[in-house]
C-alpha cells in the first residue's frame, strides 16, 4: 500500500464548503447492524452518507461527470433528467434512472448498502446508441466532509494491491473509493480552484493529476475505464484507519452485485414480520406505510442501539457552512418517542424497548433530558422542555399497556423524571417548537398525562403516597388549564373570544410568572430584519391545544375546543390540491424565504403535514371523517414516498422549483411526520386515537371525584392569591418546617413538612370557605437549622 503524494493540488484551502439540498428523494442503510453506513440521495445522487454513526455525515455528494472530451460536460444533478425508484416495496433500494436531456445516453444506478459492511454501492449502467456512448468518458466526483465538517480533509491516491484508487483521511477516519472497473486517470484537488468539476468544465477533458489536497475543502475525481464494459459497480468504503476503509471497500466490491442485493432485500424482508395490514385503510395501497416503517427503522443508529434521530437531513444544507454540525440528525426525545410509538401502532414493539432503555441512560442525573443530543448523549442544544422530560415516561406506559415484557426496572427513570417536571413546572422555558418560554397547551397536555402514567406506574409498585402526590400535581396542572392558555380577548375570527393560544408567555427565572393569556408579548425569532417581530401573545395560536384530546384531557367537544379548532382552520390553513395543512402558528419565520430562495435565519414558515395528521386525530375523536387527512398526508409524499417537515404554501414558482403542496427545502424526509401518518392509519383502523390514554380520560373526563382542588406556592411560583376551598400547597426541595398564620400572625402553627420520593417536600394548608385574611408563612430549614429571614402571604380570592 503506497500514498502518491509527488503531485499537489494548488488553490488551498478552496471555497467554503457547504452541505447539500435537504429535501431528499430517498435514504438508505442495511438491515443489519454490522453495516454501519447510511446514504440519503437528492436529484439523482448519493448526497450525505453518515458513518460510524447515525448522526455522523462523511460526505457532501457521490456524483458522476460526463463529458465527451470535446464539446459538452455534464454533471448528474444539474444538467440530468432524474427518476428514482423502490428496488421493492419493504427495503430500501433505489433505481435512479439519470437521463441526457437530449435523448443521447441514459445512466441507470441501483444504490443499496453493503449487507454487512460498511460500504455503499451504486451499481451503474450506461445505455443509449452505441455509437455516442463509445465517446463518452465518465468520472466519479466524491466530495468529503469527514468528521462532520467539509473543512480540513484530507485526500490521496493510493496504489495497492496493483490497483490505484481514491482515499480521504481526517481525525482518524477515512474513505475509499473503487470500482469494479478501473480508474485510468486520478485528482484530488480543492473544491472551486483545482478540482475535477473545475478541471472538466474549462475544456471537456480531466487536464490536471494532482496526487494529493490536504487541509482544505477537498473532491476527489477518478475516470472510469469504460473500455471493457459500460456497466460495473462504485463502492464507497468507511475505515477507523487506511487499511481498514480499502480493505473493506475491496472486500465489498469482490462481492457480485446482485448477490448484494438479494442480501440486502432478504434483511429488510425480515423487519416485516410482525407488522399490521394497516394498509387497509390508506389509499395509496399501502406504499407510504409500508416505506414509513422501513424509514423510521432505518434512522435507529447501531453502535448506540435505541437511539433514532430526527432525520437524515440537513435543512436548507445548501446555504450552511460547516459551523452549524446539528441538523435535523441528533435525537430529540419528543421526535423518538414519536418515532418508535409509530412503530408499536404498525406492530413492531422491540425499536420501542431499546429506544425505552436508551433514553434511561441517557436521563441527567436531575431527571430532565437535554434539549437534544448526539447519539453518544452528549448534549448539543441545552434547552429545557419540559414535554421531552414527560416524553419518555410515556413511552415507558405505552408499551407496559402493550404487555410487552421489560427485564429492566424503568422505574427509577419515570420517578426521577415526573420529579423533575413537579420541580422545574410549570413554566418550560421551550415549548415544541423550540423558541418559547411559558405556559404552553401542548407541553401542559404531555406533563399531565405523564404525571398520570408516572402515578399508575408508582401505584402498581404499590407506592400509594408517591401515587397519590403524583397525581394530585397534575390535577393542579389540569385545573388551570384554561386560566393559563386560553384568551378572553380573541380578535383573530369574528365572534370568538375565548380559544387558546400557543404560548402565555413567563420567564422560568421569574418566581412571580406571568400567568394571564391576555397580557405580555413574545418575540417571535427568524423574523426578516425590517419585519415586525413582538405580538401581543393573545394573538399567536397554535393547534398544540389538541393534544388535550389526544392523550384524553378534554374531550373534543369542550366548547373551547371546538372554538379554538375553529380559529386555526381560520388563521393557520392553506389548501392545496392534495388537501388541508397547517402552519404551526401565525407569524411563523421558520421556513422558505418570500421569494423562495432558502431559509437562512429567517423566512417564513411553511405549512407541515404532520399537522395534517394531528388535525386528521381530532377529527376522528370527534367523529368525523378521517379520509381526507390520510389522502392528504399520502399527497404530500414525494413520488418516492418521503414525508417533507414543510410544503410550499404559495401559488407555483416553477423558477425556483416550489409548487404548492409540494416538499420546501427543509428536512425530507421527517421522523415525525412519518410516525404521525402510521398512527392516524392505526387510529382509523381501530376507531380511536392511537395515543389516547384511558388513565387520563378516566380521571378528567368523568365525574372527576378523584381530582384534587389544589394550589401551589413553590419557590419558582410564589403565587399571590388561592380560592376558598382549595388546598394550598407550600413546596420546596428540602425538608422544612412551615411556621405560619392565618389571621395575621396573631396566631400561629408550626407544621413539618412531608418528605416525597421526587425530591420535593410539602406541607397542606386546607383554605376553608369562610377564610378572610391572607395565609402568612416562613420556612425554618431543618438541615442547616436557620430560618428562611423572609415572610411570604398568599390572599384568598
Amino acid at each position: 500500500m503506497k500514498i502518491l503524494s509527488q503531485e499537489k493540488a494548488f488553490g488551498s484551502p478552496g471555497i467554503e464548503p457547504r452541505w447539500t439540498h435537504a429535501n431528499k428523494d430517498a435514504v438508505g442503510t442495511a438491515y443489519s447492524t454490522s453495516s454501519h453506513v447510511w446514504f440519503t440521495i437528492w436529484n439523482g445522487v448519493v448526497t450525505e452518507i453518515y458513518h460510524p454513526t447515525v448522526d455522523r455525515p462523511q460526505i457532501r455528494d457521490l456524483q458522476y461527470l460526463i463529458s465527451d472530451g470535446k464539446s459538452f460536460f455534464h454533471e448528474e444533478n444539474r444538467h440530468l433528467q432524474s427518476k428514482v425508484e423502490h428496488l421493492w416495496t419493504h427495503g430500501l433500494g433505489y433505481r435512479i434512472t439519470n437521463s441526457d436531456p437530449q435523448g443521447r445516453y441514459t445512466i441507470i444506478k441501483e444504490v443499496i448498502a453493503d449487507p454487512h459492511l460498511s460500504c455503499i454501492l451504486q451499481h451503474t449502467k450506461i445505455t443509449g446508441e452505441r455509437e455516442f456512448i463509445d465517446q463518452l468518458h465518465l468520472y466519479a466526483l466524491c466530495a468529503p466532509h469527514l468528521e462532520v465538517s467539509g473543512k480540513n480533509n484530507n485526500g490521496y491516491t493510493v496504489e495497492v494491491a496493483g490497483q490505484n484508487i481514491l482515499v480521504a483521511e481526517k481525525g482518524g477516519t477515512w474513505l475509499a473509493l473503487g470500482a469494479t472497473v478501473p480508474f485510468t486517470r486520478l485528482s484530488c484537488g480543492y473544491v472551486g480552484q483545482s478540482d475535477g468539476w473545475t478541471d472538466l468544465a474549462d475544456d471537456f477533458q480531466m487536464d490536471w493529476e494532482f496526487d494529493s489536497a490536504v487541509d482544505g475543502n477537498l473532491a476527489l475525481t477518478g475516470k472510469l475505464n469504460l473500455d471493457r464494459s459500460d456497466e460495473f459497480t462504485l463502492g464507497l468504503a468507511f475505515g477507523t484507519t487506511l487499511h481498514n476503509a480499502i480493505s473493506t471497500l475491496f472486500q465489498s466490491l469482490n462481492l457480485p452485485f446482485e448477490q448484494q442485493k438479494q442480501q440486502y432485500n432478504e434483511q429488510w424482508k425480515r423487519s416485516r414480520n410482525d407488522i399490521k395490514p394497516l394498509e387497509n385503510v390508506s389509499y395509496d395501497d399501502g406504499k407510504l406505510y409500508h416505506n414509513s416503517v422501513s424509514l423510521l427503522l432505518a434512522h435507529e443508529d447501531k453502535t448506540y442501539p435505541g437511539a433514532l434521530i430526527a432525520s437524515l437531513a440537513i435543512p436548507w444544507g445548501e446555504a450552511k457552512d460547516d459551523q452549524e454540525q446539528g441538523g435535523y440528525h441528533l435525537v430529540w426525545t419528543r421526535d423518538m418517542v414519536s418515532s418508535v410509538a409509530g412503530l408499536v401502532a404498525a406492530g413492531e414493539t422491540d425499536t420501542a424497548v431499546r429506544s425505552l432503555i436508551y433514553l434511561a441512560t441517557s436521563q441527567q442525573e436531575d431527571g430532565g433530558f437535554a434539549q437534544n443530543f448526539w447519539v453518544n448523549g452528549e448534549p448539543y442544544w441545552t434547552g429545557i422542555q419540559l414535554d421531552e422530560v414527560a416524553f419518555p415516561i410515556l413511552l415507558a406506559w405505552l408499551l407496559h399497556k402493550e404487555k410487552v415484557a421489560l427485564n429492566f426496572d424503568i422505574y427509577p427513570m419515570i420517578l426521577r423524571a415526573a420529579g423533575y417536571l413537579i420541580r422545574h413546572g410549570p413554566v418550560t422555558q421551550q415549548e415544541r417548537w423550540e423558541e418559547c418560554s411559558g405556559y404552553s397547551p401542548s407541553t401542559l397536555a404531555c406533563n399531565i398525562a405523564g404525571l398520570i402514567c408516572a402515578a399508575n406506574f408508582a401505584r402498581e409498585r404499590g407506592d400509594k403516597a408517591t401515587a397519590e402526590f403524583i397525581e394530585e400535581y397534575a390535577d393542579f396542572l389540569e385545573s388551570h388549564i384554561e386560566d393559563w392558555t386560553v384568551t378572553t380577548e380573541g380578535t383573530l375570527v369574528p365572534d370568538i373570544k375565548r380559544h387558546y393560544i400557543r404560548i402565555t408567555p413567563s420567564d422560568i427565572n421569574n418566581p412571580q410568572p406571568n400567568e394571564n393569556p391576555n397580557q405580555g408579548t413574545i418575540l417571535i425569532s427568524s423574523q426578516p430584519p425590517s419585519k415586525r417581530a413582538e405580538f401581543p401573545a393573545k394573538e399567536i395560536v397554535d393547534g398544540g391545544f389538541l393534544q388535550l384530546v389526544r392523550y384524553g384531557i378534554r374531550k373534543p367537544d369542550d366548547p373551547i375546543i371546538v372554538d379554538s379548532v375553529k380559529v386555526i382552520d381560520a388563521i393557520l390553513k392553506v389548501d392545496t390540491p392534495v388537501g388541508s395543512c397547517w402552519h404551526r402558528y401565525n407569524y411563523d419565520g421558520y421556513g422558505q424565504q418570500e421569494d423562495g430562495s432558502a431559509y437562512t435565519r429567517w423566512g417564513k414558515g411553511r405549512a407541515w403535514p404532520l399537522l395534517t395528521g394531528e388535525r386528521g386525530h381530532y377529527e376522528l375523536a370527534a367523529g368525523g371523517d378521517v379520509k381526507t387527512y390520510i389522502k392528504a398526508m399520502e399527497g404530500f409524499a414525494s413520488n418516492s414516498c418521503l414525508l417533507p417537515e414543510q410544503v410550499w404554501d404559495e401559488a407555483d414558482k416553477p423558477d425556483v422549483h416550489l409548487y404548492l403542496g409540494k416538499p420546501t427545502g427543509s428536512a425530507m424526509p421527517l421522523m415525525w411526520a412519518h410516525a404521525e401518518y402510521i398512527k392516524l392509519l392505526r387510529s382509523t383502523h381501530e376507531g380511536q386515537v392511537f395515543d389516547l390514554i384511558p388513565e387520563v380520560a378516566n380521571r378528567y373526563l368523568g365525574a372527576r371525584k378523584q381530582c384534587k382542588s389544589l394550589e401551589i406556592w413553590k419557590f419558582n411560583r410564589q403565587i399571590g392569591k388561592v380560592k376558598r376551598g382549595y388546598t394550598l400547597r407550600i413546596q420546596a426541595l428540602v425538608s422544612f418546617q412551615l411556621h405560619w398564620s392565618q389571621d395575621n400572625w396573631q396566631t400561629t402553627q408550626d407544621t413539618p413538612s412531608t418528605s416525597t420520593k421526587l425530591g420535593v417536600d410539602f406541607v397542606d394548608i386546607s383554605v376553608s370557605d369562610n377564610q378572610k385574611q391572607s395565609i402568612s408563612f416562613t420556612f425554618f430549614w431543618i438541615d442547616s437549622n436557620k430560618w428562611e429571614e423572609q415572610n411570604y402571604s398568599v390572599a384568598i380570592d
